[in-house]
């Protein structure tokens, strides 16, 4: 199965999907922070067997409005309600990484009655950090962009698995590969996450929830449990071998919790068990 674009428009932001298609019940994948929705492709695939599902390129990501006005967390959320409703994706399961993650987080808190369940791969309620914006935009300036071809890129951003779903993203100009983004934006958007954190967002979720976590990834011990200790249903789990890009490193084994989790919470007791 491949994807289609579709395209949603949120007060003058166009907001790009790639739509895999499928049945009901629908899914959501949204990406992390300078990431793109083709991070998902692997799984997207996997998943649209069973699923209607939707890959969305955040605002200011991909192939989306790359200079968009608004960068607060509630734009990231009015826009993935826009998507819900201008493609008429009922009760979805909403799954982000990293950014998209909160994002995901923030909307199931502020609309409960549009979401069915949630999944936060390395993504939790955070707390001040007030260096992380600059480090961030260190982080994009080392990159020696334009890069000479996609080879050099994925090299350059890991290596891999991961340095290939990141220089996917990229955009080829007569030869040479760019971000397909901007410094400033992507900066911009962690403004609202090193003020301050969302623990009483996270405590007002009432949907089911799975957490998935790097062995090796970013989310705090203290975090992951001061989660599970504010709501204990949460259904938690660890990848072995996989850091804060676990979606790109461990595909097959976020597709095994995922299709595990989505067989408890979208299907009638019996469906598809054996």
């Amino acid at each position: 199965m491949t994807w289609s674009e579709r395209t949603v428009v949120r007060d003058g932001v166009r907001i790009s999907c790639r739509d895999w298609g499928g049945s009901q019940p629908p899914v959501v994948l949204l990406h992390g922070l300078a990431g793109h929705a083709g991070e998902w492709d692997v799984i997207a695939r996997h998943l649209s067997s069973r699923h209607r599902v939707v890959a969305v390129d955040q605002r200011g990501h991909g192939a989306s409005e790359r200079h968009p006005h608004d960068r607060s967390r509630a734009a990231y959320v009015a826009d993935v309600v826009a998507v819900l409703d201008q493609l008429g994706l009922q009760q979805p399961v909403l799954i982000g990484q990293s950014l998209g993650g909160h994002t995901a987080m923030l909307t199931a808190a502020a609309h409960p009655d549009l979401v069915h369940a949630l999944v936060l791969i390395e993504a939790g309620p955070g707390g001040p950090s007030p260096d992380v914006p600059a480090e961030i935009g260190s982080w994009l300036d080392s990159w020696p962009a334009p890069f000479p071809s996609r080879e050099a890129a994925a090299e350059f951003l890991g290596g891999g698995p991961v340095g290939e779903g990141w220089a996917a993203g990229l955009e080829d100009r007569n030869g040479a590969w760019w971000p397909r983004f901007d410094r400033q934006v992507m900066v911009d958007s962690l403004a609202e996450n090193a003020r301050r954190s969302y623990w009483d967002e996270w405590a007002s979720i009432t949907c089911p929830t799975l957490a998935v976590l790097g062995q090796s990834g970013i989310i705090a011990p203290e975090e992951s449990a001061g989660m599970l200790h504010r709501r204990p249903q949460t259904v938690a789990i660890s990848v072995p071998g996989a850091g804060h890009d676990l979606h790109l490193e461990r595909p097959g084994l976020l597709q095994a919790a995922l299709d595990r989790f989505l067989r408890e919470t979208t299907e009638p007791p019996g469906v598809g068990q054996v």
